[in-house]
């Protein structure tokens, strides 16, 4: 494979490489390294992103009426809580393999910089651009929004009578009349039919959004509350070079929503990772294996894996990811950096240590 050949294969890399901000630290060839620099490749991770919504109902004080004043057939009769898996983002990130450290070695003389992440992975060599990446949209935690019972106009909505009175099935009786009373003032507020209307629109507005939270908060006696939350937890995986199947990373609980995947309190969430391709060295014209140049710069050929994510027999998320484990560490020569009239630069994807762009370096 020529380097023409090389930097084309390998360009496509660029598109859609799940993205961090990238600090980095250069480092440079000199006297004090002795023209060597050290860094290491990444191992691929796998970020999975989960959101479960979970929700909880809790019957009203008059359910059992429900159906006869109000003609809810469905009321809330007893506690419960749901949840299920509402999405799930499969992230890949590199990390530094302990395993796979590199010098690059140079001629005495050269002046080639290198720029690393904090965990001394590298970002590219005789440049400061890096790789253009995405950063995929993770999902919000999100709070449930007060039930009706918990605002300040449900207070307004007992009447003195229901409050005075001790039976419950009265207590339903006089709440029924005051929504029916509630519905019947609003209908003659928008017909313009009360003595004393709202003075302008936004009056108008105020009282209208007062009456209906009142009957919400007394139709919630009757009917039951439903409150939907949802939460977002990251849980970390970290595959080899073979397939992986039924891994359960993560449990979900109807009462504690995420939990981990030693909890048995939860139903799993299970990953599998099928290889589809393993990276393999380059040939030369032949269909020579090329082998490795003395003190070259190192970098990862990565192979690529289907992933899925699974939560009750239906897979709920899966992804095409690049995986270096399942790949294979190859060279480039360290005189294509060092050359006077043309030295090449080099930028890494920081996931994969694969390259994502050879080319003369900007002089």
């Amino acid at each position: 494979m020529t380097m023409k050949h090389l930097a084309a294969a390998l360009a496509a890399l660029a598109l859609a490489l799940p993205a961090v901000a990238q600090t980095s630290q250069k480092i440079s060839a000199g006297k004090s390294n002795e023209y060597g620099l050290v860094y290491s490749l990444p191992k691929t991770a796998l970020d999975i992103y989960i959101e479960a919504e979970i929700t909880d109902e809790r019957p009203g004080e008059f359910y059992n009426y429900a159906r006869r004043h109000l003609g809810i057939t469905d009321a809330i009769t007893a506690p419960r809580s749901s949840a299920v898996v509402k999405d799930v983002i499969i992230v890949p990130r590199g990390v530094a393999d302990p395993d796979n450290r590199w010098v690059a070695q140079f001629k005495n003389g050269s002046s080639v910089f290198m720029n690393l992440t904090p965990e001394n992975l590298p970002l590219s060599v005789n440049t400061d651009a890096k790789a253009p990446v995405t950063q995929p949209a993770i999902p919000v935690a999100r709070p449930a929004e007060p039930s009706p019972l918990d605002s300040p106009e449900a207070r307004q909505a007992v009447t003195q009578d229901m409050a005075r009175s001790s039976a419950t099935s009265k207590k339903a009786e006089l709440a029924a009349q005051r929504i029916f009373e509630l519905r019947e003032t609003r209908s003659d507020i928008l017909s313009g039919q009360v003595e004393n209307p709202p003075a302008d629109g936004n009056a108008m507005k105020l009282v209208l959004d007062n009456l209906a939270a009142q009957e919400a908060a007394l139709t919630a006696m009757f009917a039951g509350v439903r409150q939907t939350r949802t939460e977002v937890r990251r849980y970390s995986f970290e595959p080899d070079s073979t397939d992986v199947a039924g891994e359960v990373v993560a449990r979900l609980s109807a009462v504690d929503g995420l939990i981990e995947a030693d909890n048995l309190a939860g139903s799993p969430i299970s990953l599998d990772i099928s290889v589809l391709e393993r990276g393999e060295l380059p040939v030369d014209e032949k269909g020579v294996t090329k082998t490795f140049p003395k003190g070259g710069v190192a970098y990862n050929i990565p192979g690529t894996a289907l992933v899925s994510v699974s939560w009750q027999g239906r897979t709920v998320a899966s992804a095409e990811v690049p995986v270096a484990q399942l790949g294979v560490v190859f060279g480039l020569n360290p005189v294509l950096f060092t050359d006077k009239k043309e030295p090449y630069s080099l930028i890494y994807d920081p996931t994969t240590g694969a390259v994502v762009k050879l080319e003369p370096a900007a002089q």
